[in-house]
């Protein structure tokens, strides 16, 4: 295939044992219509411009939205970011992306959730991001891009790993997440906000140790489809997130 992307026989051989089950008809070769639509969401393009080599863009766009249905791609993820040992370090923060005109777009009601708010920087979604201390991602929330980084903290709190030393930026300090974190025995390494009367300490040599986040984020937003949203479904747009994720950090 030339220098199109391909998943090798080794990447498959992680991933594959989440794929549904083939009823029927046998399906159309998994390596490449995966290896396209992963094509598809790193250099975001539109479904019809796929390389002729991976197939009929239709094969790939119709694998894409019914596995995103099923929650393939999400539990992929899951299942990859849950092996090895527990982090002694993690990291939390958040990062909007632009949704283009046609993610925007209206759906009839009660059709799909869409996740997309209204901010200053225009309409957009919101990734909330937990990794560990190599900078891989273990957890991902996408929601409405006005959603603050303290309700993001609060729905993935409970995911957090226990006995962890977890660093995050000031806008992370409140009294309240502080007292849940201590609840979970993990220690904070969060800078306090310039309106506290009473400063609290923390390790700046660690703290220094968050670009990795950001790092992490930056690598994601180098999948086009990402960066921009296109999709108008909240379901298809995270399971592309949790697609990159994965390849990403995972399968490299």
């Amino acid at each position: 295939m030339g220098d199109l992307f391909l998943l090798s026989k080794r990447q498959m051989a992680r991933i594959s044992p989440y794929f549904p089950l083939a009823h029927g008809v046998p399906r159309v070769d998994d390596q490449r219509v995966v290896s396209g639509i992963v094509y598809v969401i790193h250099n975001g393009l539109q479904w019809k411009d796929a390389p002729k080599e991976y197939g009929p863009h239709k094969t790939l766009y119709n694998r894409f939205m019914r596995w995103s249905r099923l929650g393939v791609f999400d539990r992929i993820f899951a299942a990859l970011a849950s092996k090895g040992p527990q982090p002694e370090r993690i990291m939390i923060d958040a990062t909007h992306l632009t949704a283009h005109r046609t993610a925007a777009s209206l759906l009839k009601k009660g059709m799909f959730p869409r996740r997309i708010g209204s901010t200053k920087g225009g309409l957009n979604s919101k990734l909330h991001a937990v990794c560990d201390e190599v900078g891989r991602p273990i957890i991902l929330l996408r929601s409405e891009g006005q959603m603050s980084d303290h309700t993001g903290a609060r729905l993935v709190l409970e995911a957090l790993p226990a006995g962890s030393t977890l660093i995050a930026d000031r806008g992370y300090d409140s009294n309240w997440f502080r007292e849940a974190l201590a609840d979970k025995d993990i220690t904070p390494c969060i800078p306090p906000t310039r309106n506290r009367k009473v400063p609290i300490a923390y390790d700046k040599v660690l703290y220094r140790q968050r670009h990795k986040i950001e790092n992490m984020v930056a690598k994601l937003k180098d999948w086009r489809r990402i960066a921009t949203r296109y999709d108008r479904c909240a379901h298809t747009f995270f399971s592309a997130i949790c697609l990159a994720a994965t390849i990403a950090f995972y399968l490299n």
